[in-house]
């Protein structure tokens, strides 16, 4: 287990149109991209997917994946090359009647962010009166649709005294996951930087993960906070030296076992680390994926600096690449929120559009 659950996943921001514009977006989604993968591009990049080797599921994100005009014919795409197809959503397109459309597509799981039980609360943070409502609607259609039905919540301090309602919610509604992400300051979400969990809120968060875990039949992963997995080893006196087997715990899964790619093909480790590994439409995913310098570096725990290089966690945890990214601008730096090693809440850097498409390596 690990950041984003367990396996490789590959994770596919579609487009950048939404018909949102949350207040936390790291993708600052609005307006489609002026050069995102055309549909004959798409099919010939989930095409790579296939033929990459780890990867047996492909994430339809975004922006929001139901606002692109093609997206059936993709879902049908990558249904016919036998990838199965999950799709990260805010809810608000999902009816009864295209939930079933949706399943025939070849659609086995659903993530519809949901980011607090109190009405006010989520519509606050998503931008819209009706966010909530349409959500809730959303997660009732795929259950009764079949699928797999995911929560995605964003903790920070706006929102986190509501933890515990959401993570009741999902278990009375039997959702099969919960991603518990904190939020990292990038894109839109570099606006409410204070809003970030200081390291002792990463502790509490941690401790109110695993006090709720024993009652709920939701299984409720930590995101951005791969300190979890020490924090349990640490509770069953475990040494993380003999525990330590990639197979079973990993952390952090930037570049491990997560690959993102852009609506133009740029591929990323991370959605939250913005340095671009490769281009689909100049290298294979397949060799981005295992020859991508930032790729190389990442799954190498040994390069990890400061104190994430020195813990003896390191090969179970890593630390959020993301956040030392939001910090130093440098993805091998040390979690600034890793309540083992620092107290203080982290400075981050200002966040712009221009370090994207910084290519390193």
């Amino acid at each position: 287990m690990g950041c984003i659950g367990y396996g490789y996943h590959a994770v596919w921001e579609i487009t950048e149109a939404c018909n949102f514009s949350c207040r936390h977006c790291h993708a600052t989604s609005g307006k489609p991209g002026p050069d995102e993968l055309t549909t004959r591009e798409a099919c010939q990049f989930i095409r790579q997917v296939r033929d990459a080797g780890p990867f047996q599921m492909l994430v339809f994100t975004g922006g929001e994946p139901l606002v692109r005009p093609d997206i059936d014919d993709l879902l049908s795409c990558s249904k016919d090359l036998g990838l199965i197809n999950v799709i990260a959503t805010n809810g608000s397109l999902i009816d009864r009647k295209r939930a079933l459309e949706l399943k025939r597509l070849g659609v086995k799981g659903i993530a519809v962010s949901f980011d607090s039980t109190d009405r006010e609360i989520h519509n606050y943070i998503r931008r819209n009166p009706r966010a909530f409502d349409l959500a809730l609607r959303a997660i009732e259609a795929c259950k009764a649709a079949g699928m797999v039905v995911q929560f995605n919540y964003t903790a920070m301090t706006e929102n986190l005294a509501t933890l515990k309602d959401v993570v009741r919610l999902c278990h009375d509604v039997h959702a099969d996951i919960m991603l518990c992400y904190q939020l990292v300051p990038m894109g839109r979400g570099s606006n409410i930087a204070d809003w970030c969990l200081s390291p002792e809120q990463n502790r509490t968060l941690m401790n109110t993960i695993r006090r709720l875990q024993r009652d709920s039949i939701t299984i409720v992963e930590p995101v951005a906070g791969p300190q979890y997995w020490p924090h349990l080893l640490k509770r069953d006196h475990l040494n993380p030296k003999s525990t330590a087997r990639p197979s079973l715990l990993h952390g952090c899964a930037s570049g491990w076992g997560l690959v993102y790619v852009k609506p133009n093909g740029d591929v990323w480790p991370c959605p939250f680390v913005p340095v671009r590994g490769g281009n689909v439409r100049e290298r294979s995913l397949g060799d981005i994926w295992r020859h991508g310098d930032i790729f190389v570096k990442l799954r190498d725990r040994n390069q990890l600096k400061g104190t994430c290089g020195d813990c003896p966690n390191r090969y179970i945890c890593g630390g959020c690449r993301g956040k030392a990214y939001a910090a130093t601008g440098d993805p091998l730096a040390e979690d600034p929120t890793c309540y083992i090693h620092h107290t203080e809440k982290p400075k981050y850097l200002p966040w712009n559009r221009e370090s994207i498409v910084t290519v390193h390596g």
